[in-house]
């Protein structure tokens, strides 16, 4: 408990740094040609701001047509400026239906990132080319080695020239930021800053971010204070642990007697939470535009809990933590 509150109070200052709202820089009530858009995060060292609530492109990929379409469409309304997706959401369904709804009318607008896959250099450029055709877009403002899984994964990877290839494409326009993803070991994604430690390449990380990561198998133990001190931006995925936290998820056959929300929090405690770590942005996978506003609603409605409230949080879910069946993407194979 002691080790728990010394930690979370380590990260409350980094959390003020982000400068939730205020000021005109940090996106306070910050308007466009589309009207009010969310608050704004600072994302680790680059200059950029970004809106607090990410639109996932994963579920824009396997959700149908006219929802993703809705779903673009509400995220844009509702002060969303935060667009993510990758190469391999639903064989690159997700990057068409963004190049299709978002970017022909408001490329200017939004913060667009897709990510590889690829385990070697020509496997990664072929991938960045296709997403760049699909998104139709010159440019991605965040690019990223995706879904590292073990340390062996990062060191080949490295070895196999992922890394070289995208720097040449950052020096050739076709990217501006670097970052890397994973979701099932928080050791692949401390393998991948000691790594790249002496070269400083990368500008963010995407990571779990929930309250029951805090207590298995944390990436939020592990890698959050790491990044930080290299002032990397803090992507923050599974907030409610891909849809685990509910009694039920029909696409994965997920059912639960004993349900993480509504038995012991609510979604509004659930994402208040994790905003109130030190993560420039919450991203936030929806299969319609109703679940969008509602998320959209949680971020307009923000107040950071204290340090106390947090560490009730993550009491009331410790037993189920431990069981390791909601966050059940974590692997603890080396």
């Amino acid at each position: 408990m002691a080790d728990r509150r010394t930690f979370l109070k380590s990260l409350a200052g980094a959390t003020a740094g982000l400068t939730l709202g205020g000021t005109a820089q940090a996106g306070a009530n910050d308007k466009d040609r589309l009207g009010e858009v969310l608050p704004k995060r600072k994302l680790g060292r680059t200059n950029e701001y970004v809106t607090m609530l990410g639109t996932g492109g994963y579920h824009v990929g396997w959700t149908t047509e006219r929802d993703a379409q809705e779903v673009i469409e509400a995220s844009l309304e509702g002060g969303v400026r935060f667009f993510d997706t990758a190469e391999s959401y639903a064989d690159g369904t997700s990057e068409i239906r963004y190049g299709k709804y978002l970017t022909p009318k408001h490329r200017d607008l939004v913060f667009l990132t897709s990510k590889s896959t690829g385990k070697d250099a020509k496997t990664v450029r072929e991938h960045l080319e296709g997403s760049l055709r699909r998104l139709k877009t010159d440019r991605i403002d965040l690019y990223q080695v995706h879904a590292i899984s073990t340390p062996d994964d990062v060191d080949s990877r490295i070895q196999l020239g992922v890394l070289e290839v995208l720097l040449k494409a950052k020096e050739e326009g076709k990217i501006r930021y670097l970052g890397f993803t994973g979701h099932q070991n928080p050791f692949a994604h401390a393998r991948m800053l000691e790594k790249t430690k002496v070269s400083d390449i990368f500008d963010s990380v995407l990571m779990p971010v929930n309250v029951l990561d805090q207590t298995y198998f944390s990436f939020t133990q592990t890698v959050m204070s790491k990044a930080l001190e290299r002032d990397m931006g803090i992507l923050a995925i599974k907030s409610l642990a891909d849809g685990r936290f509910f009694a039920k998820k029909e696409q994965a056959n997920w059912t639960s007697n004993d349900p993480v929300i509504p038995n012991y929090l609510s979604i509004k405690e659930a994402m208040h939470f994790v905003w109130s770590l030190p993560v420039s942005v919450l991203i936030s996978g929806n299969e319609n535009a109703t679940f969008m506003h509602e998320k959209i609603a949680l971020a307009r409605s923000f107040s950071k809990l204290t340090e106390e409230q947090k560490t009730t949080l993550i009491d009331k879910v410790k037993n189920i933590a431990l069981t390791g069946k909601v966050e059940y993407y974590k692997k603890k194979e080396a």
